[in-house]
């Protein structure tokens, strides 16, 4: 892990559309009334005819941006996850992926990392919601530089991509220049007892729970698997064939999310043992990061517990 302050996932969003265009990209984003809080108000402010504002009116944006995409543009949703997934489900469904159009979904505040707002923002369902749409890919950074990393590849991704982003502040992982491959994944920490594969802030959970397992003899090997869909199947198979244990670590639910594709995998392809570690199917509530992952068994100390006791 780099030595460097917490930074928000969002933070990067709206710096890198502004790279985007610079580099020559035709993108635009549509926003439903928080430019501020998800950040596309700095492309706003760069070049105001490239962001346009929807009101809170969720479903209303996928429809403009699924227009601007028919026009040649790159097209950025922006809300918080909560709306910018379950509120206009179906005209991401209907229009974005079944018409294949080149939109990115990509809101910000997702996740039990929400915080205060409680259940009722704390979307843990999104992943599971994106994922089992045909056409849409699904990347979850697990920091600012792999957030920033994830805005540039769906430029580069032609049809609906969904990133996931979050509120809170979350150490580094990466460094700056940090790039990610379509389907890929990222081996940060090499062992031969127990695979942990994690996405999202749960990443650094997991090198923490590693660290931990080592002075306790147990070597755990991390897999920061950025693309939930399609799954890095490659690495995760050779990882689960040579540790046997796999635990999968999400800051979402259990059903639908990152644990349940992995599972579908090696029950495919290689029977292995597993343990999930995320929200056991309930909603949120309202408290502060560190005391919400404790509350709900998606933290560092989970992970380890869970590997100790296999």
């Amino acid at each position: 892990m780099a030595d460097a302050a917490p930074r928000a996932t969002r933070e990067a969003f709206g710096a890198t559309l502004i790279e985007l265009v610079k580099d020559g990209y035709p993108v635009v984003a549509v926003d439903a009334d928080l430019a501020g809080s998800t950040t596309t108000k700095k492309l706003g402010d760069y070049d105001p005819e490239r962001l346009f504002d929807a009101g809170i009116a969720e479903q209303d944006m996928i429809g403009i941006a699924a227009g601007l995409a028919l026009t040649d543009r790159i097209a950025y949703t922006a809300s918080f996850a909560v709306f910018g997934t379950g509120r206009c489900y179906d005209q991401i469904r209907n229009t974005v992926c079944y018409g294949n159009l080149n939109v990115k979904i990509c809101p910000t505040h997702a996740g039990l990392s929400v915080g205060p707002d409680g259940g009722s923002h704390q979307m843990v369902e999104d992943i599971a919601l994106m994922s089992v749409l045909p056409n849409m890919r699904v990347l979850v950074p697990a920091d600012y530089e792999s957030a920033a990393a994830a805005i540039r590849l769906a430029a580069q991704t032609p049809g609906p991509v969904y990133v996931r982003m979050g509120r809170a502040k979350v150490p580094q992982v990466y460094e700056p220049g940090f790039k990610m491959t379509p389907g890929g994944s990222r081996l940060l920490r090499e062992g031969k007892d127990v695979t942990l594969v994690a996405c999202g802030l749960m990443v650094n959970e997991a090198l923490v729970a590693a660290q931990s397992l080592a002075e306790k003899g147990i070597e755990a090997e991390v897999i920061d698997a950025y693309s939930v869909k399609p799954l890095d199947e490659a690495a995760i198979l050779a990882s689960a064939k040579k540790t046997g244990f796999v635990i999968t670590c999400e800051e979402h639910s259990v059903i639908g999310g990152l644990g349940s594709q992995v599972a579908t995998l090696l029950a495919a392809k290689q029977p292995t043992r597993m343990k999930f570690i995320g929200v056991q199917d309930r909603f949120g509530t309202s408290g502060e990061l560190k005391e919400l992952l404790r509350r709900y068994d998606c933290d560092a100390e989970a992970i380890i517990a869970a590997a100790i006791e296999a």
